[in-house]
């Protein structure tokens, strides 16, 4: 039996509860609408906007009708990189070089003329009507006649303006009215390891002209020892970069340039041995530029001349720092003397076989690096150098009056 109030009305019920039931509920509903219509929408259309805009690419823009219905994907694939760019630009600029020499004998009356080698050559400026290459000694040497192939295979006559043994440059000149391109210099000073090298020449003779390989920088302010007379013992120390960018015979000459196509490095040399795979070297152009400029100017290099046979100190074991050499602890690096040319320079100033040079004129000489710097950078022939040294363990020191090379 229900029960009334004294009106006769019905007992009220609580708004505020039916309120509360009512709220999960809608609530409930719109989730499931959402989750709904997300999975719908999931089905129907690309997972990406850029997805969205490969499918609309298979229709008219229209009429709607679907062009290609084969489902096949397209995919459009842009080879215009930067390092091809680069290669198009930089690759007038470099061309082969061929050494021409005379053969006869003294029976013969007229001699004859045969190509002895060829290399590859960096068109670096463009001055006066003439073009101007810069290419290996070793490329040029003993030429009677020296020939230009350009990019485009045009043959053209060159003049040896210098040449140099030591640092294996050379400087050509030929006239500029077949020329096109000229390369942008840049600077090996802040290459890093581990950047890319792009190495252009002519591997092999003009068979493969304008050959192009890449790698990275594998090494700066390498040294390596070169023996010009074939004694066994080393007459100069080459500071090169090494790459890993394919030089063969006839790269010889021929650029390593950067990402940006310009000229970090004249390809020179790489290690031959069965053994050995991937270490190429070039000359830095930073150490090559004042070299050129002298060869094109005088046809020669004249260098400050101290008369030793020296090696940096961090190619000694450091057993031997202590044990041969006696350095004290506060020696950090340095160069060795191997040998001391009599009545040179040196002799007179009273080095002898394994005194270590640490400082020239107060500079800090940590290696041959950094003696080659300050003797060929910043001294001139006749300038007088103080000199600090240790011999069997102990600081000394002594002045040198600077020759000339010969």
């Amino acid at each position: 039996m229900d029960y009334y109030d004294d009106n006769q009305n019905p007992p009220p019920t609580n708004p505020v509860k039916k309120k509360r039931r009512f709220v999960p509920v809608l609530f409930g509903i719109i989730i499931g609408v959402v989750i709904v219509f997300v999975a719908l929408r999931s089905n129907l259309l690309p997972t990406s906007w850029t997805e969205q805009a490969e499918q609309t690419d298979h229709f008219s823009s229209g009429n709607g009708t679907l062009e290609n219905d084969s489902g096949n994907n397209y995919v459009n694939v842009d080879v215009s990189t930067q390092i091809t760019d680069v290669v198009e630009k930089v690759s007038p600029a470099v061309v082969g070089v061929s050494n021409i020499q005379r053969q006869g004998n003294f029976w013969e009356q007229q001699a004859q003329e045969s190509e002895a080698g060829t290399g590859s050559g960096v068109i670096y400026k463009k001055e006066g009507g003439n073009a101007y290459v810069i290419t290996n000694h070793h490329v040029v040497e003993g030429a009677d006649e020296l020939e230009i192939v350009l990019s485009d295979e045009t043959h053209l006559k060159a003049e040896l303006l210098g040449s140099d043994l030591f640092s294996d440059l050379a400087v050509l000149r030929m006239k500029d009215d077949k020329v096109d391109g000229v390369i942008e210099m840049g600077s090996s000073g802040n290459v890093k390891v581990g950047e890319p090298a792009i190495a252009i020449g002519n591997p092999l003779g003009m068979r493969f002209s304008g050959s192009v390989t890449q790698g990275v920088i594998s090494g700066k302010q390498r040294t390596i020892p070169q023996d010009f007379n074939q004694d066994g013992r080393a007459d100069w120390q080459a500071e090169v970069l090494q790459t890993d960018a394919a030089i063969n015979p006839g790269n010889s000459g021929g650029a390593l340039i950067n990402i940006e196509g310009q000229l970090i490095g004249i390809n020179s040399m790489k290690i031959n041995q069965t053994a050995v795979e991937g270490i190429g070297f070039a000359i830095p152009i930073d150490t090559a530029r004042p070299i050129i400029n002298e060869l094109a100017e005088k046809g020669k290099v004249t260098r400050p001349y101290l008369g030793v046979e020296i090696y940096s100190l961090d190619e000694v074991p450091q057993t031997e720092w202590k044990n041969t050499l006696n350095l004290p602890k506060e020696v950090k690096g340095g160069v060795y003397i191997w040998s001391v040319e009599p009545v040179s320079p040196a002799d007179q100033a009273g080095l002898k076989r394994l005194d270590v040079i640490t400082q020239l004129d107060g500079k800090e000489v940590l290696n041959m690096i950094d003696l080659r710097k300050i003797l060929y950078h910043e001294k001139k022939i006749g300038d007088k150098v103080d000199i600090v040294y240790y011999r069997d363990g102990k600081k000394q020191s002594t002045t040198i009056k600077l020759g000339e090379q010969r």
